[in-house]
């Protein structure tokens, strides 16, 4: 018997099939939407993120989500659903993959910028902290109780709020061009220099040492230094102590990221007195990292007799707001308040008459009486130390105000402090504006009656009396500004330094220059006319021309 013919397909049904094949090299319609709407949403995200309570990192954490959710699409239609041939769906996989694994066993994050924007290194490259020489000091006759009226010798200066109002900057930097005077490696750092008497002390980290270093500020050499074995390194917070020195009376004050207090002598580094405030609490650096994330950050106070610094504590125990040694001897001398630490510094004021140190905590703010730590009064500020960190420093203001302000999308307020006539203390609020100083990693400035800061890395002039923005304008990046006169000084996250005019009526930048490279968190100071300025590989200073008032 003849078998019977195979149906052979017909005409119609082969161009039906064929067109299915043609449809399906590209995404179908739920494919095609879900890979529009991402691209759409990162441009609506990104233009309303200046009009918004917003900051730039969370519109890059929204714009890397939305970009992998379309990558992702795009790659499951492409291998399980599109119309191209098995083999190039295999070949393209796989390749995807090695080049993804070559690329995760090649590559490390060197560090990430204040918008949450990642650099890269091979991992084979030492790190710059590590490939930096070891400190070699040339030694000679430092005096750093003799006290000059340039000197500024502390975090944010003489007076701990980034204001030099006697000094007077020349605007006209074609003119007069700020002059370098010496360029140098350093270690990695958040640290500023606090500078006295013709030197200048900083903190870096090179390699498994936390160092303090002095140099003499006309040459750049370096003097002395003292070293720490301890180390300490986060991936979003990077390498090495933040914390400024303090110089007070021929002595240096110090606080490691790791908790190591150090009491020097400024003639030689020597060390007069140390405490290690997390082996005081039977903490590890890695457990202490679980409650203050990204390093101890606070520059220690000197008020009277005493230095004071924050201690915090571990996450489920006992925690000490902030702590008072006796300057000559390192005891302790007094403990106040209960709450973990933040990364602001401790700060002497006078409100409603009476002294008090200011103490931005995790998520309070404490007042504390200066002769025995008793909490005065205290208000909630939200914050995490391990996320939203507390970072700006309270800013004390006539009339009994203290001025708060962070990033992370908390608003920006201004507190009324009182003393009742029973002796409770009253705290109001005045103002409380939603999108203005977004001080994410940096400090305000207030020159008469208005604030200056960088709001999520843009300048912003800001009204004391209400809180009302007057103007925003130039991105300079979670970089740091310093009054200058009647001017700003800016220190970009770029490395780059820009003069503004600081006036209410609008945004002017008067001159700029790059100082540096490389991202810079580091605050400037400004030791009469010379301008120290350091990030986390080099350091340098500048002679800028000043003029009469």
């Amino acid at each position: 018997m003849t078998p019977d013919p195979q149906p052979q397909p017909q005409p119609a049904a082969a161009d039906a099939s064929a067109a299915k094949r043609s449809r399906r090299l590209i995404p179908g319609p739920w494919g095609s939407a879900i890979v529009i709407l991402c691209l759409v949403m990162i441009v609506i995200v990104r233009w309303i993120q200046p009009h918004v309570n917003l900051s730039l990192a969370d519109v890059n954490v929204a714009s890397l989500v939305l970009s992998l959710v379309a990558s992702v699409t795009l790659l499951v239609w492409f291998l399980r659903r599109s119309g191209y041939s098995a083999t190039l769906r295999r070949t393209v996989g796989w390749s995807l993959l090695v080049i993804l694994l070559v690329l995760v066993a090649v590559l490390r994050i060197e560090r990430v910028s204040g918008d949450l924007v990642p650099s890269f290194a091979w991992r084979w490259q030492a790190r710059p902290d590590r490939a930096i020489a070891p400190a070699t000091a040339l030694g000679g006759l430092v005096d750093l109780s003799t006290t000059t009226e340039d000197d500024f010798p502390q975090f944010l200066g003489p007076e701990r709020n980034a204001v030099l109002s006697d000094i007077h900057l020349q605007t006209d930097w074609e003119r007069y061009p700020p002059r370098l005077l010496w360029r140098v490696d350093v270690g990695a750092a958040w640290s500023a220099f606090a500078a006295v008497n013709g030197y200048a002390v900083t903190m870096e980290q090179r390699g498994d040492q936390e160092l303090v270093t002095c140099y003499e500020i006309a040459t750049g050499r370096l003097v002395w230094f003292h070293a720490e074995t301890t180390r300490h390194q986060t991936i979003l917070g990077g390498v090495g102590p933040r914390s400024t020195p303090t110089i007070h009376e021929g002595r240096i004050y110090t606080l490691g990221a790791t908790g190591i207090l150090l009491c020097l002598d400024g003639a030689t580094g020597q060390v007069l007195w140390r405490d290690d405030i997390l082996e005081r609490q039977g903490l590890t650096p890695r457990q202490d990292l679980q409650g203050i994330a990204w390093g101890r950050s606070a520059s220690p106070l000197i008020v009277d007799d005493l230095v004071v610094v924050p201690w915090g504590g571990p996450v489920a125990g006992n925690k000490v707001s902030l702590a008072a040694y006796d300057r000559q001897t390192g005891e302790v001398v007094w403990t106040g308040g209960e709450y973990q630490a933040a990364y602001a510094s401790p700060t002497l004021t006078t409100l409603d008459g009476v002294r008090q140190i200011l103490s931005v905590n995790q998520d309070v703010v404490t007042s504390h009486d200066p002769a025995t730590g008793s909490v005065l009064w205290q208000v909630p500020w939200p914050g995490n130390s391990t996320s939203n960190a507390s970072v700006s420093q309270p800013v004390p203001l006539p009339d009994d105000q203290v001025l708060l302000s962070k990033g992370y999308g908390i608003n920006a307020k201004m507190l009324q402090v009182r003393q009742r006539d029973t002796g409770r203390w009253s705290v109001e609020e005045l103002w409380n504006a939603p999108r203005v100083l977004q001080t994410k990693y940096t400090n305000v400035v207030v020159l008469d009656q208005y604030a200056y800061a960088l709001h999520d890395g843009i300048l912003q002039c800001v009204r004391l009396s209400d809180g009302r923005q007057q103007w925003r304008g130039g991105r300079y990046g979670q970089g740091q500004v310093l009054g200058v006169g009647r001017t700003l000084l800016v220190q970009a996250e770029s490395g780059d330094i820009v003069l503004v005019a600081a006036r209410p009526d609008g945004h002017e930048e008067l001159a700029s220059f790059p100082a540096l490279q490389g991202m810079t968190w580091n605050n400037p100071s400004l030791y009469g006319r010379y301008l120290l300025v350091r990030n986390a590989e080099q350091a340098a200073c500048f002679e800028l021309e000043l003029t009469a008032p």
